[in-house]
């Protein structure tokens, strides 16, 4: 298949991934036409997912004052058959951004369900690989709320078939669209290096933020949780599913 045209390039770091084991049941009615759950090792995950989105730039051009900015996301994972061979992606529940503005074109050009938010981050990693923390926080009715990880040591490249591997290398996105047909575009990365967490913390109102459905999911400690380094990514234009 001939690759869909550049849409928007940019650099994803510092990415804070817990995991959670969820019953296919919850997410079953959210699966795009034209795919399945994805699963690792017969359990089927949602990651609640915050990062650094750097240096943006939408069709080569970037865009004044939305350049740097924080993105909290709720996922999960599904897979795509395609001329006979599985392609694995996410679909996302919720996507957090601080700029009205990166809501509204993500919603329009890919159907996304991206809410802004005020956000902030901090960020403090040692380079001599002693203890690191990254959190990422979103406002919501005069409430801060957030995610965090503290970490230390080395990261390493996980093994393709851990579930490190499962987590981060989704290298396809689909969104059910309003009309119920899917749209697939395509996320381009290197592999990331990835630290275990040594503590992991999720603080929000969960059924304001992403539905009841997923309060029981969410509301205990993540069955994993890890901190990826990131790299420059490309997202292709997308294309609507036959």
């Amino acid at each position: 298949m001939t690759p869909q045209g550049h849409f928007l390039s940019a650099e994803w770091l510092n990415l804070v991934m817990l995991n959670y084991e969820a019953d296919p049941g919850i997410l079953a009615g959210r699966v795009p036409a034209g795919c399945e759950l994805d699963s690792w090792s017969d359990r089927t995950f949602v990651s609640v997912v915050g990062f650094q989105f750097l240096r943006t730039r939408v069709l080569g051009i970037p865009v004044p004052f939305h350049r740097n900015f924080e993105e909290v996301n709720l996922r999960f994972y599904v897979r795509h058959k395609e001329q006979g061979e599985w392609r694995r992606g996410v679909v996302f529940v919720r996507e957090l951004v601080p700029r009205r503005a990166i809501a509204l074109v993500a919603n329009r050009v890919y159907g996304e369900s991206y809410q802004a938010l005020p956000m902030r981050h901090e960020i403090d990693i040692s380079d001599q690989g002693e203890s690191s923390r990254i959190a990422y926080q979103w406002r919501q009715r005069d409430t801060w709320e957030g995610l965090s990880a503290t970490f230390a040591g080395l990261p390493i490249l996980p093994a393709e078939d851990s579930e490190e591997a499962f987590i981060t290398e989704h290298y396809w996105g689909y969104a059910r669209q309003r009309d119920h047909s899917t749209v697939e575009y395509r996320v381009e990365h290197p592999r990331w290096h990835v630290w275990h967490a040594n503590t992991a913390l999720l603080q929000c109102d969960i059924a304001a933020l992403y539905g009841s459905e997923f309060r029981e999911v969410l509301a205990g400690s993540p069955s994993t949780a890890f901190v990826a380094d990131g790299s420059r990514v490309v997202v292709r234009q997308g294309r609507r599913l036959r």
